[in-house]
């Protein structure tokens, strides 16, 4: 399929030169790479994929962001080195980008996917976004092209829907083209790590050659190595399994904290003494499970599948109830007292769904503002992450204000590093005492006379 001189590897699959001709040409940019999705996740993939290479056009469906990267600049928030990465890449012609997924698709031999797949609200995988860039592809097809997917996907997504779109567009079969699922393994704020090197790899294609590329290409660009599994559906099921076991768990370590006050013991003590034991691992409780993976993944075995799915599906029943717990527990205190949320002001410390980000979705907060609004309490909101909150059922304000009200209660629910320096002493209820619900254990409160009460913990 090819020559064996580096000058005229372009692509990899099916090619009869050396894996070190392969190498060199994969990293010296001989063979070209395209890049779909440049959000949050993809352009720190493109990146990377650029620095290794250098030779990657990213494909984006909105203008905005194209034109950003192209003039150098990095759309995406709070990821160390990127922005800086980004304009180095642009600069000396190793990253480009483009509105045009087709004519990415028709310049590249390696096609790397990373679109947003998300549920819709009867919890449905939509596959809507990857399916219409997989079209895209297949129409630039070309003999000794491979495709990589990397978003998540409920296992069999591969076979059952990428290969034939990919096979109908471009009238190839498998075999004349590579596919793999080489899922992505990354968390925001350290996503250059993480695709770098933090752990390896997993690859798994439709065929063994379409692993074999795979494997030299990730092998150049994870320092930690590649996994190779036996088949793509396989590595789409790692992916989906890894969400999977932190949601069961997170749901356990949740259960055992909603029975604190009864068991009157910290919860959270015994959870931390049993993991001592070598085979024990339980998560940390909190007011709820947020992001735009583990809330999401179970659904991607609980619906496309006919098998039960019990221990998934309670354990999302668990986790989505912890927001109506964490109100509860104060509805539990102004009742105590003779008052009611109706009648009281509350304070919600971070909104969105982990500390040092901006994602805000499926944050329990958005639920516990709006538990508490139907409540009739007044509600406000700080997070030095978000210039807009308003997604969020509450008023917000910047942490320099929270001195200059009064509150009847407040919760923590995602514990910035800027809230490190909040003056508890100074957050003073007029008629009483302040009630404190701190959501992940994180307050140390004890010379203040609030009444603090923490998930897991109990009254301390």
């Amino acid at each position: 399929m090819s020559d064996s001189s580096v000058e005229t590897v372009t692509q990899l699959y099916g090619t009869d030169a050396s894996e070190s001709i392969q190498r060199e040409a994969f990293t010296s940019g001989e063979v070209p790479v395209a890049v779909y999705g440049l959000g949050k996740m993809g352009l720190p993939l493109a990146s990377v994929y650029a620095e290794t290479s250098g030779n990657v056009l990213g494909a984006d469906v909105d203008p905005e962001v194209v034109s950003t990267i192209n003039d150098g600049r990095c759309h995406v928030k709070r990821e160390p080195e990127l922005p800086e990465l980004v304009g180095d890449l642009v600069t000396d012609g190793s990253l480009r980008a483009t509105a045009d997924p087709g004519q990415a698709a028709g310049d590249a031999s390696i096609h790397v996917v990373i679109v947003p797949t998300p549920i819709t609200d009867d919890n449905e995988p939509d596959l809507s976004i990857l399916e219409s860039v997989l079209s895209d592809i297949g129409s630039g097809l070309s003999v000794g092209d491979l495709v990589v997917i990397e978003c998540t996907v409920p296992p069999r997504t591969t076979v059952e829907t990428a290969k034939p779109i990919l096979e109908d567009e471009s009238e190839l079969s498998v075999g004349e083209f590579g596919l793999t699922f080489c899922p992505e393994r990354t968390s925001s704020g350290r996503a250059l790590e993480d695709i770098r090197g933090a752990y390896p790899k997993v690859v798994g294609g439709v065929n063994d050659e379409s692993t074999r590329v795979a494997e030299l290409v990730y092998e150049e660009i994870n320092s930690e190595g590649v996994i190779s599994v036996s088949d793509a559906t396989t590595a789409e099921a790692v992916k989906v399994f890894e969400g999977l076991y932190r949601d069961v768990n997170i749901g356990l370590a949740n259960e055992l904290a909603a029975l604190t006050d009864e068991l009157g013991i910290d919860v959270n003590e015994a959870i931390k003494v049993a993991n001592t034991q070598p085979y024990c691992n339980i998560h940390d409780p909190g007011p709820g499970v947020g992001g735009h993976c583990i809330p999401f993944y179970p659904y991607f075995m609980i619906e496309p599948f006919e098998g039960e799915t019990k221990l998934l599906e309670t354990a999302r029943e668990v986790n989505d109830g912890m927001p109506t717990f964490t109100v509860g527990k104060l509805r539990e205190e102004f009742q105590a007292e003779g008052s009611s949320l109706a009648e009281s002001s509350v304070l919600i410390l971070g909104l969105t769904y982990r500390p040092g980000v901006e994602e805000i979705r499926a944050s329990p907060s958005i639920d516990i503002a709006s538990e508490l609004s139907a409540a009739g309490a007044d509600v406000y909101g700080v997070d030095p992450m978000l210039d807009d909150m308003s997604a969020f059922d509450l008023e917000s304000i910047e942490i320099e204000a929270v001195y200059d009200q009064g509150f009847d209660a407040v919760v923590m629910v995602t514990p910035h590093d800027d809230f490190d320096d909040i003056q508890w002493e100074a957050i003073n209820r007029a008629d009483g005492q302040l009630v404190v619900i701190d959501g992940r254990g994180t307050l140390e409160l004890a010379e203040t006379n609030h009444r603090v009460y923490t998930i897991g913990s109990g009254y301390v």
